[in-house]
């Protein structure tokens, strides 16, 4: 602890000699060059206050101001004078990490040497401040210089930054755009692959022309018009002139108000049909054009890729409206080969026939089931019922050579077995892979039998007059056809007078999902269950029983029917009805 000095303070002299009592007092307390200026440019201050005041007494007190030994210097000042100029008392600290010494603080006398050194400790004071202010400068111009670096890197790092978020934004877009191009790219080839189904399902020109407007109003056209070259043309017989053109060009044209630009699609002006809206022409063009299909814009405009899509259709429309126009030119060739194959039944003394073909509804609606009744030179009649395998042309081609070499063979007088037997070498020679089935019947006039032969065939069925009901199955041959000699032997069966034989093809009583028994128990069922007033109508019961076992809409295969009717005891057969060739 020092003993505190009090001076008084009335002139600069004594100012700056207190200035320099506390700057060696500071200095032999270590303060720091830095704190001592701060120090004793407060002091300074104050000392300039005490002076323009009228002076003041000034008490300079150093003691212990930690534990651990720093000091603390402590000046405080009262006025001199009292009055209303009198300077208010002030109070100035300052912590030296240096110990406090013991004894008075009494600095050298105030001599001339004692102030040049003061001035000179002043002056290297100064000196360290100004390196200290240098030397804070140059770091302040290294941070500056730094600072701007880092403000030019984060300007750059901001720039890039924004770059690449637009760079991001630009991806983006650009991805939601490609995501929506392939959504409805997908969209469209959906409905294309649905379309082209759709149009391709039927041969059935009608029914291709009505499934259209269906499918395209009203997301893709506002209205469908068909132009067929070979349909007449109706008391309108308006036509756009860019169908007339498409038609002349076999080129698609796009007629509107403003040009479409569309990818293979050729720009005409408006329509005088259609003046506010564009129409789409589109040739139907397969092996050639057969007409032009007409599509009014259901928006102010086509899309590119929907008419991409729409010429596509088009193109598949023609397609299939070619393969109905070629099904029914083949469907109607068949149909005439049919019939001119199905011949009438003869007129037999003492045996009633009537007689039943449908076509399956499947294919050329033509197929191998043939039954023919064929008058023997000997008096005795022939009961034919076959079926060739597979479906068609050639199966019907097949089954007339059959028909034909069976009606050659019956004139020799052969029985049903003996003329199986040569039809089945004559097919195996001459038509290898080639199968048939077949049953032949022969009736004599008066004899109350009925000799018989099957190759492969379903059995006969016989109803006598009492409503009894019986199968004609007994040792069946093989198919005709088959890689195999065989030879077949006639079966004799009883035939009471007022017996109905029953002749048929698979197609009555075959279904895929319950297979040829059930089938063929139907028939008996139904057989048994005709009356005998009923059986006077021979041919209303061959059409009652199609309508009860063949009343499918969709068949895959033909149906062939055949009823012989011997009649009762001690009457004469009634002339026989016409055969009912082709029912639908």
């Amino acid at each position: 602890m020092i003993a505190p000095d009090t001076r008084r303070v009335t002139s600069v002299a004594q100012a700056v000699h207190v200035r320099i009592l506390a700057a060696r007092v500071t200095a032999s307390l270590g303060t720091p060059a830095v704190e001592r200026a701060r120090f004793l440019t407060a002091l300074t201050a104050r000392l300039r206050e005490c002076l323009g005041g009228g002076g003041a007494e000034l008490t300079l007190t150093v003691r212990q101001d930690t534990p651990d030994g720093a000091a603390l210097l402590l000046i405080t000042a009262e006025a001199v004078r009292a009055g209303p100029g009198r300077m208010p008392p002030w109070r100035l600290t300052c912590r030296c990490p240096g110990p406090a010494a013991e004894g008075p603080v009494r600095p050298a006398g105030p001599d001339g040497t004692t102030l040049a050194e003061a001035v000179l400790a002043a002056d290297e004071e100064t000196a360290v401040i100004v390196r200290r202010l240098d030397e804070a400068e140059r770091q302040l111009r290294s941070h500056r210089e730094e600072l701007h670096q880092t403000n030019q890197g984060v300007l750059a790092l901001h720039a890039e930054l924004d770059a690449a978020a637009r760079t991001q934004r630009e991806l983006l877009d650009a991805e939601r755009a490609a995501r929506g191009a392939a959504e409805r790219a997908r969209r469209l080839l959906t409905f294309l692959a649905d379309a082209s189904a759709a149009v391709t399902a039927s041969l059935d020109r009608e029914d291709i022309l009505r499934c259209l407007p269906g499918l395209l109003v009203p997301e893709y056209a506002s209205r469908v018009d068909v132009w067929l070259f070979d349909e007449p043309v109706g008391p309108d017989g308006a036509r756009h002139a860019a169908a007339v053109t498409a038609a002349r060009l076999d080129r698609p044209q796009h007629a509107g108000p403003h040009p479409g630009a569309l990818p293979g699609v050729d720009d005409l002006p408006p329509s005088a049909l259609s003046p506010d809206r564009p129409v789409l022409c589109l040739p139907l063009t397969a092996r050639r054009t057969s007409g032009v299909l007409t599509l009014t814009a259901p928006g102010d405009r086509f899309d590119e890729d929907t008419s991409v899509m729409l010429v596509e259709l088009g193109r598949r429309t023609a397609i299939a409206l070619d393969n109905a126009r070629r099904y029914e030119q083949h469907r109607d060739t068949a149909e005439t080969l049919q019939r001119a194959q199905l011949t009438d039944l003869p007129h037999i003394e003492g045996l009633g026939l009537a007689a039943r073909y449908l076509p399956a509804t499947r294919g050329l609606n033509i197929g191998g089931d043939w039954y023919d009744v064929v008058p023997q030179p000997d008096g005795s009649v022939l009961a034919v019922m076959g079926d060739v395998t597979g479906h068609g042309l050639r199966a019907a081609v097949i089954m007339g050579q059959l028909r034909t070499a069976l009606r050659a063979y019956a004139v020799e007088n052969d029985g049903p077995a003996r003329i199986l037997t040569r039809l089945h070498r004559m097919l195996r020679h001459q038509q290898p892979n080639v199968y048939a089935t077949a049953v032949i019947a022969r009736f004599r006039p008066g004899d109350p039998h009925v000799a018989w032969a099957a190759a492969g065939h379903p059995p006969a069925v016989v109803r006598t007059p009492g409503g009894g009901v019986r199968l004609l199955d007994a040792r069946p041959g093989v198919m005709l056809g088959v890689p195999l000699p065989f030879e077949y032997r006639d079966q004799v069966a009883e035939l009471p007078p007022g017996s109905t034989l029953v002749l048929y093809t698979d197609g009555l009583v075959e279904r895929r999902a319950h297979g040829i028994d059930p089938g063929i128990e139907s028939l008996g069922r139904a057989l048994a269950a005709l009356g005998e007033s009923a059986l006077q109508d021979l041919d209303g019961c061959a059409g009652s029983l199609l309508g009860l076992l063949a009343d499918d809409p969709e068949r895959d295969d033909d149906v062939c029917l055949l009823l012989c009717r011997t009649p009762p005891e001690g009457q004469q057969a009634a002339p026989p009805l016409s055969d009912r060739r082709r029912s639908r």
